[in-house]
């Protein structure tokens, strides 16, 4: 295999556009050689945009295509899975976009393939590469916070789009899917833990059948716990706070950080309420989505495991499955 990875990009998405797509392209290891899109001149048109070389009217075509060496695949949920089988059973590496699956079950059956193939497979949780976050968990560790028992996460935006794919029930629409698994995902990354169980309130939109405004309650070993609330149709709002017996920390900008500004984690050791104890901890920017893809790419040129590979991605949908089953039973699940 080559040392520079040339990817290939499944369909024409948003997030692909906007941010992984200028990722890969400005990445050390990394540039996309090629995308496709069921829509051809759609294809055409974001491989001009992007100055990128071949483009493709079909996904089996892209696939098929000898000279790629990995699959980023932002296609709708609900093809999460299909497709990025479909691109092992091909030979070909995936980093698939977040959530990993509509299920757990569908989510061990990616696993399943994804160790018949002995490739590698990644869930998109572009998160985890930032140092803000790898800043927070090693405070946690280093016990600075004091023993930490409760995070609160809200993460939500305004979006009515019929059109848009996040409000389509069908096809894995809704805002548990596209932001709640922000909101688990680190959780588990700052207690090092699973969760045991969940509780979650849940309303839908009446005309989309989506989730549009969702708290839930997880339930973390020695009595630790996470809080959330997560919407598609409430102003745009992003934050995070660790609390601690000895101090809380703040993550300002915990989910979209910006790749050109610095980012800001606040401490605070909790002496009083005007301020006293507070400190600010300035973390330099990056962008988030090429350490992503560059720690993709290496993980593939080197043949190394993956630092967060699929049984990560397993245990978050089943979170998000008990969650699901809460809103329906009104009851306490299983995580």
């Amino acid at each position: 295999m080559t040392r520079t990875l040339k990817w290939g990009v499944l369909g024409c998405a948003g997030i692909a556009a906007k941010a992984v797509i200028p990722a890969i392209q400005s990445s050390r290891l990394g540039r996309v050689a090629a995308i496709a899109s069921r829509d051809a001149e759609k294809a055409s048109a974001m491989a001009t945009r992007f100055g990128i070389e071949k483009s493709y009217g079909s996904y089996e075509d892209l696939l098929s295509d000898p000279d790629i060496d990995a699959i980023y695949n932002p296609l709708p949920n609900h093809l999460h899975v299909p497709m990025t089988i479909k691109a092992l059973e091909h030979g070909k590496p995936v980093l698939c976009e977040k959530p990993i699956a509509l299920n757990a079950a569908q989510a061990s059956e990616l696993a399943e393939a994804q160790k018949a193939a002995n490739l590698p497979v990644a869930e998109a949780f572009m998160v985890r590469h930032h140092p803000q976050w790898k800043k927070a968990r090693a405070m946690v560790a280093e016990g600075r916070l004091g023993d930490v028992r409760a995070i609160q996460t809200i993460f939500a935006y305004y979006l009515d789009d019929p059109k848009n794919v996040r409000n389509q029930a069908d096809i894995g629409g809704g805002g548990l899917f596209d932001v709640g698994c922000y909101a688990i995902n680190t959780a588990r990354f700052l207690f090092d833990a699973e969760p045991l169980r969940a509780i979650a309130l849940m309303e839908n939109d009446p005309v989309f059948g989506t989730d549009r405004l969702t708290s839930g309650l997880l339930a973390f070993p020695e009595g630790r716990q996470l809080a959330f609330t997560c919407s598609t149709q409430l102003s745009l709002t992003q934050k995070v706070t660790v609390l601690g017996t000895r101090g809380r920390l703040e993550i300002p900008i915990p989910f979209n950080a910006p790749a050109d500004q610095q980012t800001m984690l606040i401490f605070d050791d909790g002496r009083d309420l005007a301020g006293g104890g507070r400190q600010e901890i300035v973390i330099e920017h990056v962008d988030q989505y090429r350490e992503q893809v560059d720690a993709f790419a290496e993980a593939v040129l080197s043949g190394t495991p993956l630092e967060t590979g699929l049984d990560d991605a397993i245990a978050n949908m089943k979170a998000i499955d008990a969650l699901f089953r809460s809103a329906t039973s009104g009851r306490w699940e299983d995580a």
